[in-house]
């Protein structure tokens, strides 16, 4: 492909990057230098390195033309940005041909994908989505599934089409390929007659696909469209993950953001239908999670990662001339009842700095707030707590905590739920979040704190509480443990700083 819609992104880019603010800007959290980033792609192991691709408009810090950024890693942790390394076609303006013969399914953006290693090659698959205007999707587009080619995964050939879309499908979108011994096989979403479903292709040689069956239609009727669809193993069962794109209003405490992520879990085997044991369930309650996609590491973990940003509405991040980054990469698993457990990946350890705090068999009496650290930029808070000693309401973490707002993590025995509130942040990032706990009289809380972001994890890490968090005022950001009426007895309290892991 041409580099000149690379090399003219690359360039505005780096302008935007000269004008970004850091007041907020994640100092180990995957994020573009500038611009807008959302759904992680094509995440795999390639020539010993993690390979990171991603959603991205690095014209502006809101969606757009979508290209593919891209950061890699030794260790999981700490990311190098490469150039651009997809971008969509170009057609000269006033004209309907490309230039030099280039590919144009994509002239309305690269879509989200997924990348294999074959044989020294990486394949990177992605839908290519084209406005039938050439503006916006007023009058249609179409979707087409698409691939390109790498040698040392960082440059790029487009190859062009291998799947298009069945007459009448428009929302067609969001490929996932595996291997499974000889067979290389793709699922990918669809919208049939307003209802999401989610088809699966086999193929010999990565190139000619057929169609296998539809192999799952959500049974709920509101649901008119499952994005970014991730089928995969753990254990001796098979787990769809995806983003159901539904009319129907939340309920509870669950579907309270634009877009969700949830799972089923089933059995499958090759040449057969995919046989759903389990009912729906949302994976991460948090504010911002969305669009995961897996991978398998070279020592057989199944790692996630996943999009924390948001559509609904500009985040206050855009006043810094970027928007969005990607969550902490996790470890997957399923418990013994089939609830999908995922918890930071071991190497993030690895960032852990100077110990800010340290706490050690204590109790804090009623109402009792107790500083642990005076400032904490980026790093990582854990409490443990015996509840069967404790008389709180709540075991309440401030964290983010300035002399303008602060947020709150804690346990709440009214509800017996793990929360999240952000109160009275910048104004589109408020809001209350929770999920349950049934952890029983040992009380595990981790939090994942960066400069705009908090991740909450609770014993088992049934879920999860993934949100974005931009704290006011400039200076400190203090950390503190804090009771409401009764007493909490304190097991262990650390803090540990971060250091930075993205050059």
């Amino acid at each position: 492909m041409t580099t000149t819609a690379i090399t003219e992104a690359m360039d505005a880019n780096h302008n935007l990057e000269n004008q970004r603010a850091d007041r907020w800007y994640p100092q180990f959290h995957i994020a573009p230098a500038a611009g807008w980033m959302n759904d992680p792609n094509g995440v795999c192991y390639f020539k010993g390195r993690y390979h990171v691709f991603y959603q991205h408009y690095p014209y502006a810090p809101q969606w757009g033309p979508m290209h593919w950024g891209h950061v890699s890693s030794p260790d999981l942790v700490h990311w190098q940005r490469h150039p651009i390394a997809l971008a969509p076609s170009n057609i000269p303006e006033g004209g309907t041909e490309p230039n030099n013969g280039e590919i144009t399914h994509d002239t309305g953006g690269v879509w989200s994908g997924c990348a294999v290693v074959d044989d020294d090659e990486l394949v990177v698959f992605y839908t290519g989505n084209q406005w039938v205007n050439g503006r916006d999707d007023a009058n249609g587009k179409v979707q087409t599934q698409c691939i390109a080619t790498s040698k040392d995964g960082v440059e790029f050939e487009k190859h062009g089409a291998v799947i298009a879309p069945l007459e009448g499908v428009e929302d067609f979108r969001d490929p996932k390929v595996w291997r499974m011994g000889n067979t290389w096989y793709l699922v990918v979403a669809a919208s049939v007659k307003n209802r999401g479903e989610v088809w699966l292709y086999t193929s010999k040689n990565l190139k000619h696909w057929e169609f296998d069956r539809i192999l799952f239609t959500d049974p709920d009727p509101d649901v008119y469209m499952v994005e970014c669809p991730d089928f995969f193993p753990l254990g001796d069962q098979w787990v769809l993950l995806y983003g159901p794109m539904t009319h129907a209003k939340p309920q509870g405490y669950s579907g309270r953001n634009g877009h969700n992520t949830g799972y089923v879990v089933g059995r499958w085997q090759p040449g057969s239908d995919f046989e759903v044991t389990s009912k729906y369930a949302q994976y991460d309650l948090g504010h911002n999670f969305y669009a995961p996609q897996t991978m398998q590491a070279p020592d057989g973990r199944r790692i996630l990662f996943a999009w924390m940003g948001g559509f609904d509405r500009p985040l206050a991040s855009v006043e810094d001339q970027w928007s969005g980054q990607q969550c902490t990469p996790r470890e997957l698993t399923l418990t013994a009842s089939g609830e999908l457990c995922a918890r930071p990946v071991k190497e993030i350890e690895g960032l852990r700095g100077s110990q800010l705090a340290r706490i050690d068999a204590d109790t804090l009496g009623p109402n009792e707030t107790r500083v642990l650290c005076a400032d904490l930029q980026a790093g990582e808070v854990d409490v443990e707590v015996d509840l069967s000693a404790t008389s709180s309401e709540q075991v309440a973490l401030l964290v983010h905590a300035t002399e303008q707002s602060c947020a709150v993590v804690g346990y709440d025995s009214l509800s017996e739920r793990i929360y999240l509130d952000r109160g009275l942040a910048a104004p589109s990032e408020r809001g209350y979040r929770s999920m349950p706990y049934n952890g029983g009289d040992h009380l595990q809380l981790r939090v994942l704190v960066d400069k705009g972001s908090l991740e909450v994890f609770a014993n088992g890490c049934s879920t999860s509480l993934t949100s974005l968090n931009f704290p006011q005022g400039k200076g400190a950001r203090q950390v503190a443990v804090a009771s409401v009426e009764g007493s909490i007895a304190v097991t262990s309290a650390s803090v540990h700083r971060f250091d930075p892991a993205v050059q």
